[in-house]
């Protein structure tokens, strides 16, 4: 796959993780899409990365909205790349407290929206476009990388619809793989740990130090850069098909509240 003549889409590509993934994948020649739901944040960040970013206002979720992205990215190379980062903060409550409050399932569909259905519906209407591209020496047309986490194995208080939603990221790859090998186009995920983003950045000292006690080596967080050498060596290297790769230091996770007391 010729890289300098391809182009991507990345949703929440003006992000930490989309953020450092778009530029890597504009380093490497390609034409990219940085695809956001602020137009203004999308534009912002493509102005450092020159006339190979290409911002766009849009919903993962919205049909239109995906088309017209592949629309933009096909008239700029071979599209061929679509790296799925999205996601923002959302406080959700515990499954019940103890005053008898349950859940609000509005707040469990709004998780599973953001952080499930979006890549999903971003990754179907990729590998249709991508069942398009002439096959290169492998019969490959195309790669997708959706972003689970480790919380898909270990969540955490307060973090049951966010668990869930990377769960179901990481279950859904190789059967994704599956379905797309009979027209070349390989999926996989990555699963990060604590990665130092803007997010990262706003957390309470007392949470970033329970993270980071819960890193094995090297004992520091994850760099986005990382999260993008890791998108680069998916992309380069075909064989590497329906996996979900932990991105974390050999983290351990014991019980750790991510959320602050009430009074805090």
């Amino acid at each position: 796959m010729d890289l300098t003549k391809g182009s991507a889409i990345v949703s929440g590509g003006a992000g930490g993780l989309g953020g450092a993934t778009a530029r890597r994948l504009v380093e490497l020649g390609m034409h990219v899409v940085v695809l956001e739901p602020d137009y203004g944040k999308a534009a912002e960040f493509a102005d450092t990365l020159g006339s190979r970013a290409i911002p766009m206002a849009g919903d993962h979720n919205n049909e239109e909205d995906v088309r017209s992205a592949i629309r933009k990215a096909q008239a700029v190379g071979v599209f061929s790349i679509n790296v799925n980062s999205a996601g923002v903060a959302i406080a959700t409550p515990a499954t019940a407290d103890s005053s008898g409050v349950p859940h609000d399932p509005a707040i469990f569909r709004q998780m599973i929206d953001l952080h499930l259905f979006g890549p999903f519906n971003m990754s179907r209407l990729c590998a249709a476009a991508f069942a398009l591209n002439e096959a290169d020496e492998d019969g490959q047309r195309g790669v997708i990388v959706n972003t689970s986490s480790t919380a898909a194995w270990d969540g955490q208080p307060c973090q049951v619809a966010y668990a869930a939603a990377k769960a179901a990221i990481a279950g859904m790859t190789i059967a994704m793989a599956r379905d797309l090998a009979e027209i070349g186009v390989r999926a996989c995920a990555i699963a990060p740990g604590p990665i130092w983003t803007p997010r990262l950045a706003g957390a309470t000292v007392e949470l970033k130090n329970e993270l980071l006690k819960n890193v094995a080596f090297p004992k520091r967080f994850g760099r986005a850069e990382e999260f993008a050498n890791l998108v680069e060596a998916i992309v380069k290297t075909p064989f590497l098909n329906g996996q979900t790769i932990r991105l974390d230091g050999a983290l351990s996770t014991p019980l750790t509240p991510m959320t602050p007391p009430e009074d805090a």
